[in-house]
């Protein structure tokens, strides 16, 4: 089987490498998913689960309780992610590229439906925690894994890239998820007497944990490292290792670099739903719903109470934004794809990075500054919409980027503790520590959507800015096809 999966071959994959593939691709898809639901979710999670008075202003979106929360629940989950996601790297390198794969799989999609059934926001607050480490964990095993099941470089590459376009697959689909579930909630079996689409979307992330049932028995582990483990030859994995002269340099900089492409995600275009929620054609556009559905239950035995049409305005705000927000996945996917066009087409890695990077720097300052000025210009929504495309196209591009370059980056004993320090201490945690840093600074007494995306714009363009002018320091390799190898490529 190893020998079967190690060798390259102009033929097609064969059905263990599509089932591998399969896997990956579906582990990626719904990794992205669940990260980006909670922008979609947390508005009216936060409103249900929140303690005290309805009507305290303290818990309407902007106020003090609100946004400490939306801090609490945007951050204290990448902290936990980026920690034990060190240590499923770590577990990786360890024990095996499959077990931890799959095992991260299933934590994320179970805890994922836990949350759904969350009855307060410490609750809501620990599940989300273990849906973020599961998540670390899988996409650092499953990068390791694929860089390990190809030998060909070309194909390697396509294959990275590919799987990876997956990731905006997840992102469309739970846009157009929240959309449909926030629509149809009413039909849907009740929760706690309710019919709240925030609860529904979460529980969605049940989903990959049933292919992953039916084809476990069929994956085969990683045949490079299964070889060097039946050898004898593969070393201990060690953190201390990544801070050797040898290595310090790649892990220093990729850790950085993968922080600010994080920070522009979750600095500023994740927090788009919450900006767009007072737009005035997605409130005006809630308050005709709300009408509607008054009007249509006036005169029957069972009008509408107050508490309900709340319901219903939240859900027609939520399937708005999840609409404009599915842009920006859209243009992830043609980003994503490009990514995989390209890197086996430009050689220096430095210039494929700054292909996406560039273009960021000046659209994400560009595009918040001018929607913090605009969330009353009617019928501006389609421009916002392609605006998300084009920084969907040039952030997630980023993201994808990484899954090439860092899997050969580091020796194969310290691949998956190498790729989760990159990816969960730079990416996970002080990436999405933006998100904090945009709510913190956008905090006022009352909510205030222009000024979250003024902070948006400042806080993702800080963060393009450290990156562009880090990205001259990125170590230069292209994974076996005739530049200077780096010697975390050594295997």
């Amino acid at each position: 089987m190893s020998d079967e999966l190690s060798k390259s071959s102009e033929r097609g994959l064969t059905t263990t490498q599509w089932l591998i593939c399969t896997m990956a691709a579906i582990g990626f898809a719904f990794d992205i998913y669940e990260l980006l639901m909670l922008p979609l979710i947390v508005k009216d999670a936060i409103s249900a689960l929140r303690p005290g008075e309805a009507g305290d202003p303290a818990w309407a979106p902007g106020g003090v309780n609100y946004v400490h929360w939306a801090r609490m629940l945007f951050f204290v989950p990448a902290i936990a992610g980026g920690i034990f996601g060190l240590l499923g790297g770590y577990l990786t390198d360890l024990l095996g590229r499959r077990r931890v794969l799959t095992g991260s799989i299933l934590l994320y999609a179970f805890s994922a439906t836990a949350a759904g059934f969350a009855t307060s926001l410490p609750m809501l607050l620990f599940f989300r925690c273990l849906v973020f480490i599961g998540v670390c964990v899988e996409f650092v095993a499953a990068v390791a894994w694929l860089a390990e099941l190809f030998h060909d470089p070309e194909r390697r590459e396509k294959v990275l890239g590919y799987t990876q376009a997956f990731s905006s697959f997840g992102g469309i689909l739970v846009a157009v998820v929240a959309a449909l579930l926030s629509k149809y909630a009413g039909l849907l079996p009740a929760i706690y007497a309710k019919h709240e689409a925030w609860r529904y979307t979460l529980i969605s992330g049940l989903i990959p944990a049933i292919p992953l049932i039916l084809i476990r028995p069929f994956l085969p582990e990683s045949p490079d490292w299964e070889r060097k483990k039946a050898e004898g030859t593969l070393k201990r994995p060690s953190i201390a290792e990544l801070f050797s002269p040898e290595l310090m340099k790649t892990t220093i900089v990729t850790t950085i670099l993968f922080s600010t492409t994080f920070g522009l995600a979750f600095g500023a275009i994740q927090q788009t739903p919450q900006i767009l929620s007072g737009h005035v054609d997605v409130t005006k556009g809630a308050d005709a719903t709300v009408a509607a559905a008054k009007e249509a239950a006036a005169g029957t035995e069972n009008p509408l109470t107050e508490q309900q049409l709340k319901v219903r305005r939240a859900n027609a705000i939520t399937a708005t934004t999840a609409n404009v927000q599915s842009w920006q996945e859209i243009g992830g996917l043609f980003g994503r794809f490009a990514l995989a066009f390209l890197v086996i087409k430009v050689v220096s890695r430095r210039t494929l990075f700054r292909l996406f990077q560039i273009p960021s720097l000046i659209l994400i300052p560009a595009f918040y500054w001018w929607l913090s000025t605009n969330l009353g210009t009617e019928g501006s929504l389609l421009g916002i919409k392609i605006a998300m495309f084009l920084c969907g196209f040039v952030v997630i591009g980023q993201m994808s980027f990484w899954g090439n370059y860092i899997p050969h980056a580091f020796p194969l004993h310290l691949r998956g503790t190498g790729e989760s320090f990159a990816a969960n201490i730079g990416g996970r945690l002080i990436g999405t520590a933006a998100a904090f840093i945009t709510l913190t600074l956008a905090a006022s007494d009352k909510p205030n959507p222009g000024k979250l995306a003024l902070m948006a714009a400042c806080v993702g363009g800080a963060y393009a800015l450290v990156g562009f002018l880090l990205t001259q320091l990125l170590p230069e390799h292209d994974s076996g096809r005739g530049v200077h190898s780096a010697e975390g490529n050594k295997a």
